[in-house]
């Protein structure tokens, strides 16, 4: 069994980042009686919030809790306009640990919108990051998961319009989507927003799927860009496997094959990855 291993699998930097914030908290909160949490996960990997959390890590859904005696963590993705409000009003001690391209989109969004544009935003609507976007738009915000559903809505050509998307959308897709705004909208400003790291990765997920007789895409299975990999290979005529560890992998899906490609999602460890391959190797 020879296994072809993506070069960009892994963290991206917005992870590490973040990742690296939350564990300097953890040493400066050691032997202190303050509470550590962050709000919402950290990232979307399952085997790491589990490490977190029995390193006294609490997460948190909401600042309803959040007291004076907190230092919180601002998860990866980002979070609301209005819950950060919520969050400095409660004297917690913060550390934002949002990805700087995540906040450079929010600030981007931000000042496209003053003079009265709305947005339209490419992207998962209940996805924390969109969230969090959608909450920068000074006028009106409106958010599609793909072209199709975009087509369906009734854009007013005379209004002024910004397009952008979630950071780890699927970049081809977000052109295809500019290119038809363009058409049928005058007043329309672009914003690039996706993440280079999220084009090198599906670049590179999708020339390895396209020699390969199977992908392993390794990742949390909440994880958008990890969803994003597997479906990108699927495309290439493939079986796609989105697992979270070795655990979900299964001999006689990979009987008589001879290449197996593997990938993974920009919240999964290392470790993880290392596994996979051992397996596949093992076959």
């Amino acid at each position: 069994m020879l296994v072809q291993r993506a070069k960009t699998a892994g963290f991206c930097m917005g992870v590490s980042l973040a990742l690296h914030k939350l564990d300097n908290a953890i040493r400066r909160n050691s032997g202190s009686d303050k509470r550590l949490c962050t709000l919402g996960p950290i990232i979307h990997n399952p085997q790491v919030l589990s490490d977190y959390e029995k390193r006294g890590v609490t997460c948190l859904g909401n600042t309803d809790t959040v007291t004076s005696n907190d230092v919180v963590i601002i998860r990866a993705h980002g979070i609301t306009k209005e819950v950060e409000q919520k969050l400095r009003q409660s004297g917690a001690s913060i550390v934002d640990a949002t990805c700087p391209r995540v906040k450079k989109a929010q600030t981007a969004i931000e000042a496209a919108t003053t003079n009265g544009s709305s947005l339209l935003l490419f992207g998962e609507a209940d996805h924390p990051e969109v969230k969090g976007l959608m909450s920068y738009a000074r006028c009106g915000k409106f958010v599609f998961p793909d072209l199709d559903t975009l087509q369906q809505m009734t854009l007013d050509p005379e209004q002024s319009w910004v397009v952008a998307s979630q950071t780890t959308q699927n970049a081809t897709a977000f052109s295809a989507i500019c290119s038809y705004l363009k058409s049928i909208l005058p007043s329309l400003a672009i914003l690039d927003t996706i993440c280079d790291a999220t084009g090198e990765r599906q670049e590179e997920a999708g020339m390895i799927a396209g020699g390969v007789d199977a992908m392993v895409v390794v990742g949390g299975h909440q994880s958008g860009n990890t969803k994003r990999l597997a479906m990108l290979a699927a495309e290439k005529g493939i079986s796609a496997y989105h697992v979270e560890s070795t655990a979900e992998l299964k001999k006689e899906n990979f009987k008589g094959m001879q290449k197996i490609g593997l990938t993974a999602g920009a919240s999964t460890p290392k470790a993880l990855i290392d596994e996979a391959e051992q397996w596949l190797l093992a076959l």
